[in-house]
């Protein structure tokens, strides 16, 4: 795949937020980051480097997208908090806004969710693809964690050295995600979710099988090249070839993502659980 880390950079600032307003009382900063614009900053995403996890990668993709807005200036970032016996946690990003003379302090995330209509209740059906996390377990944990951090004193220290009072801080979160439904809900209305954050289905191992057809092709990206539109692909494989490859990944209770070309040009994302 040529220009593979700005394939990256392209998918996630393209990924729309999670939510298309207030959750849970959370305030959701509203970027606007435009790839075209961004030409005297993608030189920085040379300097990343190809063994970055997708977590850390995306932190740097959103400090080079903030860097490259005039209407936004970059005061810290990754801030590690510390008390005399441990660490507190991490401020991801503190920025100012220009144009309406507000400081921020920003929490990114950047996930990918199936839901499961097995759970009893709606937004806890948003989880992750190995069921590891969950939707609201990481709404719980910036609530909860991240975002008090700002009104201790260890944290109003460190911004007095910025000359900058917490109180004068308005937090938000920047909450980017892809999300994949089983296809018998194409119609449903999800509540509260953006609806424009969900790009394709999940299956179980058994309904794959479904795809095996002559005339398709398939290719299993790694995690890092998740965010990236499936027409960059170069290399497609039979059926057979990535059912393998599946079920290889199912032994380790991973549960891969998988690309389909279809003969027509079209491109279709699907993710095969393995639970």
């Amino acid at each position: 795949m040529q220009n593979r880390i700005f394939k990256h950079f392209q998918g996630f600032v393209r990924t729309p937020p999670i939510f298309p307003n207030i959750f849970l009382d959370l305030s959701l900063f509203r970027e606007n980051f435009e790839t075209q614009s961004l030409s005297t900053q993608i030189l920085k995403l040379v300097e990343i480097k190809e063994n970055t996890v997708l977590g850390k990668r995306v932190e740097q993709f959103f400090k080079i997208a903030i860097e490259a807005d005039d209407n936004l200036n970059l005061i810290a970032h990754n801030i590690q908090i510390h008390n005399e016996e441990r660490t507190l946690g991490e401020l991801d990003f503190i920025l100012k806004d220009l144009s309406e003379n507000q400081i921020f302090h920003i929490e990114l995330m950047y996930k990918f969710y199936v839901y499961d209509p097995d759970f009893s209740t709606e937004m806890d059906r948003w989880i992750g693809p190995n069921r590891k996390d969950s939707l609201l377990q990481k709404i719980k944990k910036v609530k909860i964690n991240q975002l008090p951090l700002l009104h201790t004193p260890e944290v109003k220290k460190y911004l007095k050295s910025l000359d900058i009072k917490s109180e004068d801080i308005q937090q938000e979160i920047c909450f980017k995600a892809s999300l994949f439904i089983p296809k018998e809900l194409s119609t449903y209305n999800f509540p509260h979710i953006n609806k424009e954050c969900i790009i394709g289905f999940w299956v179980h191992l058994k309904d794959f099988s479904n795809y095996d057809k002559k005339d398709l092709k398939f290719f299993a990206p790694e995690k890092q090249d998740w965010p990236v539109d499936p027409k960059h692909g170069v290399e497609w494989f039979s059926f057979k070839r990535i059912n393998e490859q599946i079920q290889h990944l199912h032994l380790r209770k991973k549960s891969p993502l998988i690309w389909i070309k279809q003969p027509d040009g079209f491109f279709e994302r699907l993710i095969v659980v393995w639970w």
